[in-house]
């Protein structure tokens, strides 16, 4: 089978270029930004490799010899799973290389958010040493942190939280209470209760087209007075417009933002003018550990499916 990777952009690709060797495949390494790229470049391609390249139904359509997609992440927003399904072209991820990270990455803006660390260096920096500006600033153990997605991270996040002594509660259409990984102490509620009752909302949820837009001005507007909202998710399950406005009006008291709708996100986007915004650029993900994990995976879930073997994270079912 022939083994391309159609994108990436991290620095080197030795590890999964010495798996994929060892298995007696040399994949050339693409650059493929569009459509048109893909279809002119993978015509006699059966395995890809990918990160960010658009898989389109028009893609699929034209390379009926592709037979794999690996998606470097948990995230497969860049691949029309459908026209994927209908085209046979089974779709993998890897949806378990950086859970930690991400975790830990949520927790480092929520304490940010919560402590009021970004607006006192600020104040700091000019020449005004003075606690007072971050009043009111609350125990932990007096607040409650709403989450939205309930998967690996989310729960994680939750362990996490409650070390610290936050209360946590949670929504998630598919959780189920009592699962038996320390996170039984999470109280399942629905959304509407998380939004009048969580000090701090924190996102985890996939972006798909129900959750799309999901804490728009409405469900910003059912936050209670002061939240701060945390992502790490996907930047298009918020609506930054909206979010900019609670953030000027204060409403919003912070937002720890690690994805945007566009990324790079915007130079003159409304969230930039905001002081309580803290953006991270798409970071949470990444530790040395985590990239050379994610690699390993990508390469031998490739070989797996390669050697006629069965595949470990599919994300489409095939008939």
């Amino acid at each position: 089978m022939n083994i391309v990777f159609s994108d990436l952009d991290h620095a080197d690709h030795d590890i999964e270029r010495d798996i994929l060797a060892s298995a007696g495949f040399d994949a050339p390494m693409l650059a493929c930004r569009s459509e048109q790229e893909l279809i002119e470049q993978l015509t006699d391609v059966d395995i890809a490799l990918n990160q960010y390249a658009p898989f389109t139904r028009r893609v699929f359509e034209a390379l009926p010899r592709l037979k794999l997609i690996v998606r470097y992440g948990v995230g497969v927003n860049n691949i029309d799973l459908e026209a994927a399904t209908d085209a046979g072209v089974q779709v993998c991820n890897v949806p378990d290389y950086g859970t930690s990270e991400v975790a830990d990455h949520a927790l480092a803006l929520t304490l940010a958010l919560t402590r009021k660390l970004v607006p006192m260096n600020r104040a700091c920096r000019e020449g005004r040493w003075n606690y007072v500006e971050a009043i009111p600033l609350r125990r932990q153990s007096t607040q409650t942190v709403g989450l939205i997605g309930l998967g690996r991270i989310g729960r994680l996040y939750a362990r996490k939280l409650g070390a610290l002594g936050f209360s946590v509660i949670g929504y998630d259409a598919f959780y189920r209470p009592g699962a038996k990984d320390g996170t039984d102490y999470i109280e399942s509620v629905e959304l509407d209760s998380l939004y009048a009752r969580a000090d701090v909302v924190a996102v985890f949820c996939p972006l798909t087209e129900d959750t799309h837009h999901l804490v728009d001005k409405a469900a910003l507007a059912a936050m209670k007075p002061g939240v701060c909202l945390v992502n790490t998710s996907r930047g298009g399950i918020i609506d930054e417009s909206s979010l900019a406005e609670a953030l000027a009006s204060g409403h919003v008291a912070g937002a720890g933002l690690d994805t945007t709708e566009q990324e790079p996100l915007e130079s003159d986007s409304p969230l930039w003018a905001q002081p309580s915004c803290l953006i991270t650029p798409h970071m949470a993900w990444y530790s040395d550990d985590a990239a050379a994990e994610l690699k390993r995976k990508v390469a031998e879930e490739a070989v797996r499916f390669a050697s006629g073997e069965a595949v470990c994270w599919p994300v489409n079912r095939l008939a």
